[in-house]
């Protein structure tokens, strides 16, 4: 044990000295090293001036100092070492990424200009760095791009996807002549005493992926369009044969099915096309002020022979004291999306359950909140934030309603954000679910353009 002890301590003390001798070569160890070549000469002349023992003395003051300043300087060096060291491989991992990545000063003095930036705008690092960038840049063709990248206001179609004066704030910008399609992630860099030191620019080239998502919206369309044409007729052909009088009764029931299996298959593609719009930014809304209470009622009233047929009941917990409450929207639109939740709330429900529509002000603030709760199946707790995805449908629902797109709820949460609200859900498995949106009371508040945020 005690010769493994001295090995152990011997390898401490090599790694120690290896370790002094390697930091001891960095620039900030030149001041000991000046130190302790003045403290040797003064050290030898006082030999041949001075006494002995005020030698001596001085020559231990001198190792003292010696001592704290070699010991300050070698921290310095491996502390300035190790900050060199993170400082090339955060710039190592900065080159290598495929997003561009500029950094800026308070003064828009750029420090950082990847390549992947320079790919993007066809602009050098090296003719870049150092720059002061101002708005006057977007009036030479050169620097166009980056300029209106740099100051969002000046592109020619910029969305904001965050709120503003939040960070990181999140931005789309669209060009032209070439195409070129950015999403521009723009981050907040503080030091450890909350000191603003700049900014970062992430701009990920979205160009392909949104021309791959458009070829794929382009076919959805015309898919549809060519199928509806042939299912109307369809449709139209079942509807006149049953009210043929003298149609044989056995044959009622198959038309009474064909009637039903083409008003679904119509229902999917109309869905696929509403999607196809949302997406697009054409789903064209027009908003107007509308009376809210009276506009849920009467949707709550046409879907009271559905909820009969399938043995739910429907409460209606009307506002207190409101007699009226006018909002901006488009009728048309939203009643697709209160449509939707109340489909799901009645269709997935069980025999004799409930649906229960509240409706309420947000305390202190400018909205007013809807809730749809049902007393259904529910959602496992894990699948609840997928409920506003496309195509998604419960696990456990698939077992016994094999029917459903998946498209309702996300139709229904892009309705709902352009008209200025909020979506989120509530499920317990097997308890049932509760649906709430919101939407302004300030028509300030209502996003003036159509736009698609996934």
């Amino acid at each position: 044990m005690r010769r493994g002890g001295i090995i152990k301590v011997m390898g401490r003390i090599k790694r120690s000295w290896e370790e002094i001798n390697f930091y001891s070569k960095q620039k900030d160890m030149q001041m000991f090293w000046i130190f302790a070549v003045i403290a040797v000469g003064l050290t030898v002349i006082q030999m041949f001036i001075f006494p002995r023992s005020l030698v001596t003395l001085n020559a231990f003051v001198f190792l003292v100092m010696a001592t704290i300043i070699f010991i300050s300087s070698f921290r310095l060096a491996k502390a300035n070492f190790a900050v060199q060291t993170e400082k090339q491989h955060f710039q190592s991992i900065i080159v290598s990424l495929q997003d561009g990545v500029i950094f800026y000063d308070p003064n828009f003095q750029i420090q950082v200009f990847n390549q992947a930036a320079e790919r993007i705008f066809s602009v050098s690092g090296q003719e870049i760095k150092g720059k002061e960038f101002t708005p006057a840049y977007a009036q030479q063709r050169e620097w166009r791009r980056l300029a209106q990248v740099m100051f969002p206001s000046l592109a020619p179609v910029a969305v904001i996807r965050s709120e503003a004066g939040v960070f990181p704030q999140t931005t789309d910008i669209s060009f032209e002549d070439p195409v070129l399609e950015v999403r521009v992630t723009t981050v907040k860099i503080l030091d450890g005493m909350g000191k603003l030191l700049g900014f970062m620019k992430i701009v990920r080239d979205r160009t392909r992926e949104i021309e791959s998502a458009r070829t794929k919206s382009e076919f959805v369309t015309v898919a549809a369009h060519q199928l509806r044409t042939p299912l109307n007729a369809i449709a139209w052909t079942f509807e006149t044969l049953a009210d043929e009088k003298v149609m044989p009764e056995s044959m009622r029931q198959f038309i009474v099915n064909g009637r039903e299996a083409t008003a679904k298959a119509l229902k999917t593609v109309n869905d696929l096309l509403d999607v196809t719009r949302i997406e697009e930014g054409q789903f064209g809304y027009q908003m107007q002020e509308v009376e809210f209470i009276s506009f849920l009622e009467n949707i709550l009233a046409q879907k009271m022979t559905v909820a009969k047929q399938y043995g739910i009941n429907i409460y209606y917990d009307r506002p207190q004291g409101e007699e009226s409450i006018n909002l901006k929207i488009d009728a048309k639109r939203l009643a697709i999306a209160v449509d939707n939740f109340l489909d799901n709330a009645i269709k997935y429900n069980v025999k004799n359950g409930e649906v229960i529509v509240k409706m309420e002000r947000k305390k202190g603030e400018p909205f007013i909140q809807v809730s749809i709760t049902d007393t259904g199946v529910g959602v496992p707790a894990e699948e609840v934030r997928n409920l506003f995805t496309k195509f998604f449908r419960g696990s456990n629902v698939l077992k016994f309603q094999t029917e459903g797109t998946g498209l309702g709820l996300y139709i229904a949460k892009n309705v709902i954000r352009q008209h200025g609200g909020q979506v989120w859900a509530e499920s317990t498995l097997n308890r049932g679910s509760t649906f709430y949106f919101t939407l302004p009371t300030d028509p300030k508040l209502v996003p003036v353009k159509e736009v698609f945020g996934e």
